[in-house]
């Protein structure tokens, strides 16, 4: 239930608002330069959201292993674009493609529902980028030219 995630969301990122309203969650991956990691992204009011399903090892500066859940949350309105891309047609590799206005990007893919991930990004960016205006009306891809 949404109720679920909404308090995990809480839980996960603690410098969500308390105020804060989740809106969608889409399992799928956050590709990295180790390769893709499964997780959880999370939509909300105001940012977009991803943490990994399980703790990864990394080398802590004391040499030793360590554990720690792969996050990112950004801010809804430093997100510069969410858009679609096919990398290839057989099979197509289907990625949403979030930039920031700082020109991160950060590559999502493995969705259960794409069409739908996208749809909602999508609306979620370019709701913020009017103003917050028309949060719930059908929006076009950015820069799509389509």
């Amino acid at each position: 239930s949404e109720g679920g995630f909404d308090k995990l969301y809480k839980q996960t990122f603690a410098g969500a608002g308390a105020d804060e309203r989740l809106r969608k969650t889409f399992a799928c991956y956050l590709s990295t330069a180790t390769g893709p990691v499964a997780g959880t992204l999370y939509l909300t009011d105001r940012s977009v959201a991803f943490c990994s399903d399980r703790p990864l090892s990394f080398a802590a500066p004391s040499g030793q292993t360590a554990w720690s859940y792969y996050k990112v949350m950004i801010p809804v309105a430093k997100v510069a674009a969410a858009e679609p891309v096919t990398m290839k047609e057989s099979p197509p590799e289907k990625y949403v493609h979030v930039v920031t206005v700082d020109s991160h990007d950060f590559w999502f893919m493995g969705f259960v529902s794409y069409d739908k991930a996208v749809h909602h990004l999508v609306q979620a960016v370019s709701s913020q980028q009017r103003g917050g205006a028309a949060a719930d009306t059908a929006a076009a891809v950015p820069g799509d030219g389509k």
